[in-house]
């Protein structure tokens, strides 16, 4: 995986949410001759902020972050600082909401995590948790994807899956799974309301074994097509609207 650009992000919402998210920003750099719509609010944001804006050839900045699409902007940010599992737990008490957290077993595709840290921020879920191997991590690709949501939705990273099942259910969580061969549809289960963690399996692979068991529930998309398999965003997605709905149909 490509690590140069780790502490780089570019284009101008990710700029906007990092600048208001309050993220550590170094310099920012504007390709000159980039448009004064993408620049203006960037600039604005940083004076207020007092971070140093520089003004640099677009051949340089196309150098300096040659894997995004910059639109003209890009700023140096102190690499992503992931959470802990109590900050996630700690969020939903202060919010006096049941915990609603995602399990990401090896998703490896970093737009993949970007979607789904998007559909997170607009489902409500209090944080995400990922392992710290054969996954995707918090890069600029993720960052850009997530539009800027990845600001505002806390990351726990993980050396051990099971091990943080173990501790979630410890804290009365619930811990679902999603999986085609499941018997019951995610339609016919009340569990979505309480303290749930629902897990997200690998994009090829689905989840892992021990995974797979140390889940409470398993449940399943119904799939009225030929395909059985949704991209595990989109699946991610439609697991993270129905339980909102769930949620709110609850009050």
């Amino acid at each position: 995986m490509d690590n140069t650009n780790e502490d780089w992000i570019g284009g101008k919402h990710s700029l906007l949410e990092a600048l208001r998210a309050g993220r550590t920003i170094n310099k920012i750099l504007i390709a000159e001759g980039a448009q004064k719509h993408l620049t203006q609010p960037i600039i604005a944001e940083a004076k207020k902020n007092g971070i140093v804006v520089q003004h640099v050839d677009k051949r340089k900045l196309d150098q300096l972050v040659p894997d995004l699409q910059h639109q003209g902007v890009a700023a140096q940010v102190a690499p992503y600082a992931y959470a802990e599992v109590e900050d996630l737990l700690a969020k939903a008490a202060e919010k006096e909401e049941a915990p609603f957290l995602l399990l990401l077993d090896e998703i490896e595709d970093p737009h993949n995590l970007g979607s789904i840290l998007r559909t997170a921020e607009c489902t409500g879920v209090h944080g995400v948790i990922i392992p710290k191997r054969r996954s995707a991590s918090i890069t600029s690709t993720v960052s850009k994807t997530s539009a800027g949501a990845v600001e505002y939705v806390p990351v726990a990273r993980v050396t051990n899956l099971a091990q943080t099942i173990e501790q979630l259910k410890e804290a009365g969580v619930w811990i679902v799974g999603t999986d085609v061969t499941a018997k019951e549809e995610i339609y016919d289960n009340g569990v979505l309301t309480g303290p749930v963690a629902i897990v997200i399996g690998n994009e090829n692979k689905g989840m892992g074994r021990l995974i797979r068991e140390k889940c409470d529930v398993l449940l399943k998309l119904p799939m009225a097509g030929k395909l059985n398999s949704l991209n595990a965003s989109v699946a991610a997605g439609v697991i993270m609207y129905e339980t909102l709905h769930r949620r709110k149909s609850q009050g």
